[in-house]
């Protein structure tokens, strides 16, 4: 069930490149080691776009991602922790300040396969929510204009916080002449009723292009902690 008003042609669809000199857009059947899908997925350019302007009133429909430059490997080791924090713990946390996660006691360096000198260009449309009081033009013309001037609201990043990314208007360039099959991939994640609902579908390269369908399969998945990894 949806409470967005589907609009599906009204516009064409909203346009922006984004680039960066690393990137890791992690598969999600490996638990300790991160490895990259070799493109970037719908989440993470949902979190772009986001990033560069957000309002409760509407939601990004990603329909497709073009790669702009070769895909091209790196490795690093990266400190994280061992652990992920259950909601309880978050809850007694929330009402026992005192409650600390030591960070000391659980650290450990994993292996991390990543991308390096990455270029994505993509397509995306707005989704009015039931609750928009403004026309969708409106919210567009906003989008375009932070483009233009490179303002966002937050930090873009390429699927971990310290590979920020920059952004800018769609340019030129072609996408890059490969097709593969990527398999399973995150489609979006669904917050209503309660609880986090995943859907996925199967994602293929066609020259370069990752065409998102518009609606992604639940399938059977382990509840997710929350996770208190990061660079240390």
């Amino acid at each position: 069930m949806t409470t967005s008003r589907q609009r599906t042609g009204a516009h064409p669809p909203l346009v922006v490149e984004v680039e960066g000199p690393y990137a890791c857009f992690t598969r999600p059947e490996f638990k300790t080691e991160r490895l990259s899908y070799p493109v970037m997925t719908p989440s993470a350019a949902k979190g772009v776009l986001e990033a560069i302007f957000w309002k409760p009133e509407f939601a990004y429909q990603v329909l497709r991602i073009e790669v702009l430059e070769p895909v091209q490997w790196f490795s690093i080791r990266r400190n994280e922790v061992d652990s992920t924090l259950s909601m309880d713990w978050v809850h007694k946390a929330m009402s026992d300040h005192g409650h600390r996660f030591d960070v000391e006691q659980h650290r450990d360096q994993r292996n991390m396969v990543c991308l390096r000198k990455v270029a994505y260009r993509i397509h995306a449309q707005m989704r009015l929510q039931s609750h928009a009081n403004a026309p969708e033009a409106k919210y567009r013309d906003q989008f375009r204009r932070r483009i233009e001037r490179g303002a966002c609201f937050s930090q873009p990043f390429l699927g971990t916080r310290e590979f920020s990314a920059s952004f800018g208007k769609a340019t030129l360039r072609d996408p890059i002449e490969v097709t593969d099959d990527l398999g399973v991939m995150l489609h979006s994640i669904d917050y209503t009723g309660g609880r986090e609902t995943y859907r996925w579908f199967h994602a293929k390269l066609e020259n370069g292009i990752l065409a998102i369908p518009p609606q992604g399969a639940e399938l059977p998945t382990a509840s997710a902690g929350v996770r208190t990894g990061g660079m240390g």
